[in-house]
């Protein structure tokens, strides 16, 4: 009978986790955390927290190497979640996280967004494309995406929202991006999907409604214009805010060059929305969010 020699053997493969959570401020909590990681294992690559003073709220993420499976974390992170009242959620780095983009007639956002996706920068599994017009549905073939068409009116709302949320159901749908989707979604489904639906708009709501915003805010002569990605709630455009950025403008730029500095202001918001909300890098707190970039 032959023996192998031990350092010849395999070694055990590891999984990237990330583990985010939140939970009232204490003592103890950063040590627990890191315990149970130790316990199974884990090497922690990456590791944030922040407690607010204000709402007394502690947040963490925190990314490990373990050889311990997901049932054996689970089963070490439950005891300490209890312990701590947590919410929490552990995901493997990088995992993709499977997208349904909704949209209308602006092609730059969901451009932006393919284009990401496919360039790797993206950690996201765009599974489909719908819009309540059929526009973008070369684009969307373009880069290979399933087109629904979904019309939308005053008497077809709940019906296509229906719809839609049938859609959500049946593609295991993680998260719903709207790439500049010009139909407000309703309580109902804002509730079906909280936390789910990240939003894109030009900042100068409410200053600045309607369809024409550039051309509103080129005839007062504004010396910023930006855009600010947030989630999707009841309260229309009010939700918290995940990222918002700005381009300074001045006399002598014209309505098309706000339009255009301002598309590319929302896609550049927009994406890194995206980015930090697939990467579990958003935390929610109360009406704000918590970023560890």
């Amino acid at each position: 009978m032959s023996t192998q020699n031990l350092t010849d053997a395999a070694p055990a493969e590891q999984t990237h986790w990330v583990l985010t959570l939140s939970c009232p401020d204490g003592p103890g909590i950063v040590h627990a955390v890191a315990g149970l990681l130790a316990e199974h294992g884990g090497n922690i690559t990456e590791s944030q927290q922040f407690g607010d003073p204000e709402t007394q709220l502690f947040f963490m993420r925190v990314q490990a190497l373990s050889t311990a499976s997901r049932e054996e974390l689970v089963a070490a992170i439950e005891p300490v979640a209890a312990r701590f009242s947590m919410t929490w959620n552990l995901d493997v780095v990088g995992r993709r996280m499977r997208t349904l983009v909704l949209v209308s007639k602006a092609a730059h956002c969901l451009n932006d967004l393919l284009f990401r996706e496919r360039a790797g920068d993206l950690p996201v599994d765009v599974v489909a494309v719908a819009g309540n017009h059929t526009d973008l549905a070369p684009l969307a073939a373009f880069y290979g995406k399933g087109f629904h068409h979904v019309p939308v009116t005053k008497e077809t709302k709940a019906a296509a929202e229906a719809q839609l949320l049938d859609l959500v159901t049946r593609m295991d749908i993680e998260l719903v991006v709207l790439a500049r989707y010009m139909q407000v979604l309703s309580d109902d489904m804002c509730r079906e999907l909280e936390g789910r639906v990240i939003n894109i708009h030009h900042s100068f709501l409410p200053s600045f409604k309607g369809a024409k915003p550039y051309h509103q805010a080129h005839d007062r002569g504004v010396k910023l214009i930006g855009a600010t990605s947030h989630y999707v709630t009841g309260d229309l455009d009010e939700g918290p805010i995940i990222e918002q950025d700005v381009e300074r403008v001045d006399h002598s730029h014209s309505t098309d060059r706000l339009v255009a500095l301002g598309q590319d202001v929302e896609r550049r918001v927009l994406g890194r929305a995206v980015r930090w909300h697939s990467e579990h890098r958003v935390l929610r707190n109360g009406h704000r969010t918590v970023i560890f970039r």
